[in-house]
Formats: C-alpha cells, structure tokens, sequence
C-alpha cells in the first residue's frame, strides 16, 4: 500500500486492517484532524459509512448497531471535545458489554499542555469504561511502525469482542498536511512491497478470543444439578442479555430445562425469551414462560433453588422478592463478574449461559422428576396469577377511553410489533410498563434498551443504529423527555437512510418521579423534578422529513398499523396525564393481589 503522505498512509493502512479483522461499519462526525481516517474510510469499498453531524448521536447509533449484531462499529471524530461527547455512549457500551472501537483523532503530543487551539489531553480519556486504549505512534513510512500499527488495530478489533465484550479506545495523532497531498520522499515507493506495506491475507493478527465455558464434568455444573433436581420450588430468571449472549442462548433449551424441572421461567422483556417461537401460544404459562410477574411475584411462596442468567432483571419487585428468598441462588455470567447488587447470590458459574443450561440439562434429562407433585402445584400458582394479571391488564386496554394508563399502549405495542421486528424501548416508565404489560407472544421480536447505565440520552440514535443493522421493521417507544433529549438523532432517518414507527409517550416531564417520596414534598416536586415542558413535538417533523400525528390513547391502534403499513418515519405523539397514569397503574397493581390474596384465603 502507498499513499501521498504519511498522515495519509496512517490512514488507509489502519482501516485496511480494521476491514481484514471483519469490521464493516463506521459512524463518521466531520472534522478537520480526523481527515486521514475519514478519507480512508470513505474510501474503503468493504466498511458502510454513516456520517453524522454531533458526535453524541454518532456514538449512540453506533452502539445501537453493535446491540443488535453482537460486533463492532467504529467511530471517528476530531480532537478536543468532539471526542468527549462520545463518553456517554462509551459508559453504555462498557456497562452492556457492547462491542465498540473509538478512533479519536489528535494533535501532535508536543501540543498538548501548550494553549494550542482544539487540544486536550485524550490519552486514557474514557478511564476505566473501555476494556483497552492505546496511544498510537506519530504517522512513518517505517515497517516496524507499521506493523506496530496493524497489530494494534487486529488487538483492537479482537479486544472489543472478547470474554467481556465492550468498548477499546484507539488515539490517533496526526501532523498537516492531513489530506491527500503530495509529499515527496514522504513515503517511498519500495515500501507498498514490504510486509508492512502490503500485510497479510485476512488480519494481521488472528486472535481467537475464546468463551467460558463448563460441561457436564464440572464440580459446579453438578452441585447445580443436584440443587436444582432436590427443589420443590425451582426458579429460573431470565434477566436482560447480553448482545452475544441474545445471538447463542437457544430459548427452547431453556424451556425443555424448565419443564424437566417443573420451574417456571421469569423472563424479562429483554432477556430473548419473553418471544420468540418457543412460546407456543397465548394461554397463560403455556410454555413456561412468565411475563406478568412484576404484579405478583410479591404474593408468591418463596423459591428454594433460583437460576438466574443475564443482567439485574429490570422490575423491582422482582429483584425485591429475590433479594429477600430464603433460597440458593446459582447465577451464571460468562465473564464471571459480580452483577447482582442485593447481593444474596450464593453461587457464580463464570461461562456462557449457554455452556452451562446445555450441560444441566444432559446431566437431568436422564432422570425422573423427584417432586413431580409439589412442581404441579407451584407451577399451578404461577398459571393462575399469570392468568389473573393479563386478564386484569387486558381490560385496562378496554378502558382507555375512561381510565388511560400508558401502559397499555405498551401492550398494544408488543402485541401488534411486526413478526419479524425490532422494538427498542426508552428507560424510564417505557421500559417499566413494557416489563409489565408485554405480554410473552411467538413472534421472532428482538427487544432493545440501554439497560447498562440506564440513561435517557441517545434513546433515538441507538434505536436508528440498531435498525440500520438489519431488514426488520424498527419500533422505538420512547418517553418525551428521552425524545427531547436525543432529538438532533433523528437527523439519521434521511442521512442514514433508516425508518421507524416512534411511540413518543408525552407525560409533559419526568412522570417516574411520581413514584418516588418527593412527590409529597410540593414545592419542589412539579419545579424540580417532574419538570413540566410543555414542548409541542410536531414542530420537529419539518425539521426533520419525519411525520407527526397526534394520537390519542384509544386511537393509538388504528394509527400504530396505519404507520406499520406505511413507508418512511411516522411519530405516534400520545399524550398522557402521568399522575393519573401512575394511579391507574397502582390500581391495576392491587387488584391483581387483591385477588390472588383472595383465592389463597
């Protein structure tokens, strides 16, 4: 490989050896230090490019892209504080083990510390969230340099996908001139036929990262067994995956586990197996597989034996129950990490929850269920509480007209979601009410969220970055703030070609905060918390080539097929009284316990 100059050289050789590691996507913002990289990359004909106008969104669809394919995009941005303003999705990344690779650009070192214009220091610049930095040579026309380089670029691609897949922060200073010019002797002509110059078929570096895994052989895997085989009352829980995890977990392995067991399967709309094929219909606990438990888990005996898999389950009161169950819980994590904050787990599998389901099973399935009778009865008081939250849930659907509750709009949502489709769903309440009011459906649904740091910012680009990785249909339902938050996002409908149905849930502020204490404490609630917008949404479709239709609650399912059908970007804008909303959601809650209480009397 040759080039006009070095700077330019730097460029195509690290972008050449991204494309032999596999990567095939990048997400661009414009500046003028970063012009080797973007320059190279828009002229690889192997790497999609995504060009974005703020760098935060940019960051945020490209992890959008990596939640849903399980590999790498890369991004690119200038010095100074273009880099920082991809921070926040790097926090996401590193919390959701999603695989990212940040190139920032740089000035020369000497620069830095000297008042010199758009300079900072960005060595080390994420901290701890990324899982590997590194600090790249100054641009040469030197073999071992370039080999240097093309090792760090194959490290950095395989870093990003590793046990602990997350995001790796490569710095990239450069000296003018930094396009494509001229400079003669910068780079001789020799060096396109040296093993740096030209490298090698596919990486450089072949890096076969590995997965934990344990068989049946294992100590762990038949003190598992064994525990779960002894239980009267076994338990398993399905929290939010992993995006690698979401692509090997076989759902029907986990289902054949379960009813081996006689244990139901709490799953957690995130989790890969609230839909999907293997729920075979729509009776309630058909299957195995739970989704009402976020009423009435609290109303239930405690489990004796839990297994528990993915992240910390999004509901509380489920987290609550677990936190407080005289019960062994055996939680699996395939980086082996700590990611259970009440703490009450007794014991860490540290494989691929896959390994270890599979392996339990080969040792079980030989068996006979020891407690076949006490597994019917505890498996009949999950069916009928199941049975009793969808009923009282469906006819708050009835009820919109008289009593709107968001939620149901959630229901309706999942139920009606194309099969196949993506559906990313905003942290606050929608999250929340999707927890409780998505009902388990046979459909092919690969739910999204940004449950890592659970934040509201970059809502839009992530689901836009999640949909432009596949042919599916795209669903984001999102709260107001979230969408007010990452509007400048929705500049990557026409830029980057994606379309979506959005459901904007407009409670005119921070709604969740009406189920916190401080909402007693007035002032400052409405002021400082709930903070009332008042902000007209439509104004934005202009702005943006997207379409609005205000909607209310009880025409919401007309208008959500109309928008399936149609081509483009439409918004749903259904606006809600939160504290009515979160009252209706309380009594939906009681009666739900009232009557399970009642039937236990």
């Amino acid at each position: 490989m040759t080039a006009p100059n070095r700077a330019t050289l730097w460029g195509r050789i690290l972008v050449d050896e991204l494309a032999n590691g596999g990567l095939d996507a990048v997400c661009i913002a414009p500046g003028s230090r970063s012009t080797p990289l973007t320059v190279a990359f828009a002229e690889h004909p192997d790497i999609e490019t995504y060009s974005h106008l703020d760098e935060r969104s940019a960051a945020y669809f490209a992890l959008g892209r990596g939640r849903r394919t399980g590999e790498p995009t890369a991004l690119v941005c200038t010095s100074g504080t273009a880099a920082a303003n991809f921070h926040p999705a790097v926090i996401e990344a590193a919390q959701a083990r999603v695989p990212l690779l940040v190139l920032t650009a740089d000035r020369p070192p000497e620069l830095r510390d000297s008042g010199a214009n758009q300079t900072i220091d960005q060595t080390k610049l994420y901290g701890d969230a990324v899982r590997w930095d590194a600090e790249l040579p100054e641009p040469e026309a030197d073999e071992r340099k370039v080999r240097s380089l093309r090792t760090t670029a194959a490290r950095a691609l395989s870093e990003t996908v590793g046990v602990e897949p997350g995001p790796v922060h490569l710095n990239c200073p450069f000296r003018k001139p930094l396009e494509p010019l001229d400079v003669p002797g910068d780079v001789p002509d020799a060096f396109a036929d040296t093993l740096a110059g030209s490298g090698r078929e596919g990486a450089f570096v072949a890096t076969d990262r590995g997965r934990r895994t344990l068989d049946r052989e294992a100590d762990s895997i038949r003190t598992l067994a064994d525990a779960l085989e002894a239980a009267e009352r076994p338990l398993i829980v399905a929290g939010p995956a992993d995006p690698r995890d979401l692509q090997e977990l076989e759902p029907e392995t986990v289902v054949t586990l379960a009813e081996r067991l006689g244990a139901p399967i709490l799953a957690d709309p995130l989790s890969g197996l609230r839909f999907g094929v293997h729920v075979p219909g729509e009776d309630a606990g058909d299957g195995r597989i739970y989704g009402g438990y976020d009423t009435y888990v609290d109303a239930l005996p405690d489990p004796d034996v839990v297994l528990r898999f993915g992240a910390s389950p999004t509901s509380k009161p489920l987290r609550h129950a677990l936190r407080d169950a005289d019960a062994r819980q055996f939680v699996i994590d395939p980086a082996g990490a700590w990611r259970e904050a009440t703490f009450t787990a007794t014991d860490l599998l540290a494989a691929t929850p896959a390994s270890v389901i599979g392996a339990t099973l080969e040792i079980l399935e030989s068996g006979t269920n020891a407690h076949a009778t006490a597994a019917d009865e505890w498996i009949a008081r999950f069916d009928a509480a199941e049975r009793r939250h969808w009923a009282v849930h469906e006819g708050a659907i009835d009820d919109l007209e008289s009593d709107p509750v968001e939620g149901a709009v959630l229901a309706s949502a999942f139920a009606q979601a194309p099969d196949p489709g993506t559906v990313f769903v905003s942290n606050s309440m929608p999250i929340r009410d999707a927890d409780r009011f998505a009902r388990p459906r046979s459909a092919d649904l690969t739910v999204l969220a940004n449950r890592g740091a659970s934040g509201i910012d970059g809502i839009e680009s992530t689901a836009l970055g999640a949909g432009s990785a596949t042919d599916d249909p795209l669903v984001l339902v999102t709260g107001d703030l979230a969408f007010y938050h990452d509007s400048n996002g929705l500049l990557a409908v026409d830029r980057c070609g994606v379309d979506a149905t959005i459901v904007l849930l407009d409670n005119d502020g921070g709604g969740i905060f009406h189920q916190l204490p401080i909402e007693e404490f007035e002032p400052p609630f409405t002021d400082q918390f709930k903070t009332p917008h008042g902000l007209e949404f439509d104004a934005l479709g202009d702005l943006y080539a997207v379409e609005f239709e205000r909607v209310a609650p009880t025409e919401f399912d007309d208008a959500y097929r109309r928008s399936l059908e149609a081509t483009g970007t439409q918004v749903l804008w259904v606006p809600f009284d939160s504290e009515a909303s979160h009252r209706r959601r309380d009594a939906l809650e009681k009666r739900v316990t009232d009557d399970l209480d009642d039937s236990d009397s």
